[in-house]
């Protein structure tokens, strides 16, 4: 749990926001018996949850789905976990879980900080990514921001030893906060050199509703790559 100076709430890795259409309603309950997953099952063994023993990717806030199923689906040796709080997103993701015929994806309709702290093994994740967090631009909410120094210890511990750390903004101050508090973790390398953002990653194999929205208002997108020592004390 993090709190802010001056407040008592928690630091959540969502919005609450829209609301579900009938058919992502009904993917939604259709295909979460294969492929939901909940805190309550208790810490993931990976080769039971998916049937094999393959690299394995993890995804906080995926949103609509689109990058993680096209990520998916041209990465068929690879699993990925999505974690998202959007009724909807969960609902347009098992959508295309279902239209494409995919077996390696599967998803958490929880917050991320209680599926890191309850779900994922420690040192089990190739790589983590995080694409769009919500921004909170007004100052005064800055502290409610997920990408704080304490949030990125908890993500680190459940990357294997040289795994990929991927975030993804397009609000240039909130790029610049995350870049300090990348390099401020001494477990973290910048795969970009020191104090250099990333040019856009395979990881994000596809532009995005969410990102073609924001490069028409004008916007650039900041994307950020570390990976972690291959020796952590």
């Amino acid at each position: 749990m993090t709190l802010s100076h001056s407040q008592s709430y928690r630091i959540r890795s969502f919005v609450r926001r829209g609301q579900i259409t009938p058919g992502q309603e009904r993917a939604r309950i259709s295909a979460w018996p294969a492929f939901g997953l909940m805190i309550d099952q208790g810490c993931l063994d990976y080769q039971t949850v998916f049937g094999r023993s393959a690299d394995c990717y993890l995804e906080i806030g995926f949103g609509s789905g689109q990058s993680l199923l096209a990520l998916a689906a041209a990465h068929p040796d690879c699993d990925y976990i999505g974690i998202e709080t959007h009724k909807p997103g969960v609902g347009a993701l098992l959508n295309g879980v279902l239209s494409q015929g995919l077996s390696n994806v599967r998803v958490f309709h929880e917050d991320a900080i209680d599926v890191l702290d309850k779900a994922i093994p420690a040192a089990s994740l190739q790589g983590i990514q995080i694409f769009f967090p919500d921004p909170w631009q007004k100052r005064r909410h800055h502290a409610r921001r997920l990408i704080q120094p304490d949030f990125i210890s908890q993500v680190i511990t459940k990357l294997k030893p040289a795994g990929w750390l991927h975030l993804a903004t397009d609000w240039e101050d909130y790029a610049k906060h995350m870049l300090a508090v990348l390099t401020s973790e001494p477990k973290l390398t910048n795969v970009a050199g020191l104090n250099q953002y990333a040019s856009r990653s395979t990881q994000r194999p596809i532009i995005t509703k969410f990102e073609r929205r924001a490069l028409a208002a004008g916007r650039k997108v900041w994307e950020l790559q570390f990976k972690l020592a291959l020796t952590v004390p």
